[in-house]
């Protein structure tokens, strides 16, 4: 039995929004929130949640109730597994006589990881050791308050500072790696610290609970890149979080706006000057489960990115995910050379407002883009143009959203609406282009189907441009990793071709696969970082029956009860084991140059 007075701080603690919209998805409608109702078939939206009374209601079906009566009816819970499941949630005990085992299998990592974080926040406050962290914080305006507010730290310039005082406290070494705390190398005998002299910014999950860290190296004179990252680790998976939200999720779902950024400068530069309904990033492409977690908590998403081309890219991508995860994405563009954390550091909030109000739709940021770089002064123009604004278009999961896009990109381009209906139900515009062969070309061979798989395209982007990278994936990733045929063939055609060495140009293969080669080699798209990207795509294929599999976890996890949900969550707990253990190894065999593999 669980005392009442446990009931009544858990129905109190728990975000009935946050809780419900991770099973429905929920749309603002003044003071509360609508959606489908999970209860019953429906069209037009009748679930209604209103947060401020802690209750739902659906005015089709008549189902109604709080937090625990939702899951109980949902989930198929009983009252005391609703009550146990938001208590862990939000971090209140209950007690009881055994653990569940994923928290179980965590708590070691939790512990590590914890450890770490009271490490750095302590040496932060170090007279000496942390004088020169301390002096970076206040030449960026960042106070003591808002230093501990985020639990900034600072990691020694020493190789084993942390794990040394880990050791001293009983965390071993195979923990500690696993954690993402220290790292090894074939040049030197013993692990040491993967962050040293750098000012240590931590990562929580939406619970507020320390999973990771980032560190930005002190002074211009530090070797090694401006910022350094945890590895994926049981605790963490990047793209699954998104920094800051813990503390800021309750000012966005005030404000109904959620501001991304970026990363943690810019984060804590505006978040410590009263501007609190921003999330960031952490500089990676925004992740469908990144995008789906804020158009939980609000509607619209103003993307502060840099205004260069590469942040502009990224503005992009991300909004894209925002669409498509049922949002509403707007540009905020800053002036030449200017960040979140500039404009605000010299001006405060204030100076950030005027941006934050002439934000604009993402597609007519293409627009004004395309417009001021003269593409549709041209049919070729209106035609390059257009494939830059299809992936937009298709994004946009909400109808009446999409109708208004393809209303005002036919008004602008000239091309009716009924062929923009045909683009948009087209897979990509390089399935386009291979039904224009097929139709120029009526004797020749058709292509393959062509499925688009970004991943997929990307690391034979990358492998077309620097066929050396081949000997890295040989012995990774086998042909058949890949979905769509034309893509297996044109990869397995680069590995005989490899072997025989010679230009790409003699490559010997199929129609399709050549016509897919030639489109890469002649793809204009500069990747900032193709190390990074390669490594990412070569890591994706490989998880991708992990990734499947846990996938299917989690629905059986969300329908299973007793010992069965024990063991479902106990192999999840593995599944997460192994699939860090193979993102580090390819990482570590890609980093370097190498072709073995740690099955």
């Amino acid at each position: 039995m669980i005392p009442d007075r446990i009931v009544d701080e858990v129905r109190e603690r728990a975000d009935l929004v946050e809780v419900i919209g991770e099973h429905v998805p929920l749309k603002r409608a003044g003071k509360e929130f609508k959606g489908l109702c999970p209860f019953h078939q429906e069209k037009t939206p009748s679930f209604c949640v209103v947060p401020a009374k802690g209750f739902y209601k659906c005015f089709g079906c008549g189902e109604s109730g709080d937090v625990f009566s939702f899951l109980m009816k949902h989930l198929g819970l009983s009252f005391n597994e609703s009550v146990e499941k938001l208590a862990a949630r939000e971090g209140i005990e209950i007690p009881r006589r055994d653990a569940r085992p994923e928290e179980d299998a965590l708590a070691p990592y939790r512990e590590a990881v914890a450890f770490a974080a009271d490490f750095y926040q302590r040496q932060l406050r170090e007279p000496r050791a942390g004088e020169r962290a301390r002096r970076y914080l206040e030449d960026r305006g960042i106070g003591d308050e808002a230093a501990e507010r985020f639990l900034l730290g600072y990691a020694p310039a020493d190789w084993r500072a942390l794990r040394d005082a880990a050791h001293r406290h009983g965390f071993d070494d195979q923990l500690l790696e696993t954690a993402g705390l220290i790292k090894r190398s074939e040049k030197v005998d013993e692990p040491y610290d993967r962050l040293r002299d750098r000012l240590v910014f931590p990562t929580t999950d939406v619970r507020g609970r320390v999973i990771a860290f980032g560190g930005r190296a002190l002074g211009a004179d530090a070797k090694g890149p401006k910022y350094l990252n945890s590895p994926e680790t049981p605790l963490y998976q990047k793209g699954n979080e998104l920094y800051g939200l813990a503390w800021s999720k309750g000012a966005i779902r005030k404000e109904g706006a959620a501001l991304v950024v970026e990363g943690y400068m810019d984060y804590v530069s505006l978040a410590a000057r009263e501007i609190e309904n921003v999330a960031a990033t952490l500089g990676t492409a925004m992740s469908p489960e990144q995008a789906r977690t804020l158009v939980r908590y609000a509607g619209q998403t103003l993307m502060l990115y840099d205004s260069d081309t590469a942040g502009l890219r990224a503005t992009f991508r991300s909004g894209d995910e925002i669409l498509r995860a049922g949002g509403h994405p707007l540009v905020v563009t800053l002036p030449p050379g200017e960040d979140p954390d500039s404009v605000v550091r010299k001006g405060g909030r204030e100076a950030l407002a005027p941006f934050l109000d002439a934000a604009v739709d993402i597609l007519e940021r293409k627009l004004q883009i395309l417009e001021e770089r003269g593409f549709f002064e041209a049919v070729d123009g209106v035609r390059r143009a257009l494939d830059g604004l299809l992936p937009t278009l298709r994004a946009a999961k909400d109808p009446t959203l999409r109708d208004i896009y393809v209303d005002r990109v036919a008004k602008r381009t000239g091309v009716r609406r009924e062929t923009l209906e045909q683009e948009i139900a087209a897979e990509s515009p390089s399935s386009r282009r291979a039904a224009t062969q097929r139709v120029e070309s009526p004797g020749g061979p058709p292509p393959s189907p062509r499925t688009h798989d970004p991943t997929e395209r990307l690391l034979l982007l990358l492998l077309a441009r620097d066929p050396a990278r081949l000997e890295q994936t040989v012995d990774l990733i086998q042909p058949e990793a890949f979905r769509a045929e034309v893509n297996r063939e044109l990869y397995d055609a680069l590995i005989e071709h490899a072997g025989r060495g010679g230009e790409l140009a003699a490559l010997e293969t199929g129609a399709a696969a050549r016509s897919l080669l030639d489109e890469l080699l002649g793809d204009p798209v500069e990747l900032t970082n193709p190390d990074a990207a390669f490594i990412d795509a070569v890591e994706e294929l490989l998880l991708r029956p992990q990734l499947k599999r846990l996938e299917e976890l989690q629905q059986q996890i969300a329908r299973a009860q007793g010992q069965e949900q024990d063991r479902l969550l106990a192999e999840k707990i593995r599944l997460r084991r192994l699939m860090a253990e193979k993102a580090a190894t390819v990482r570590s065999v890609a980093a370097r140059g190498t072709n073995r593999w740690r099955k």
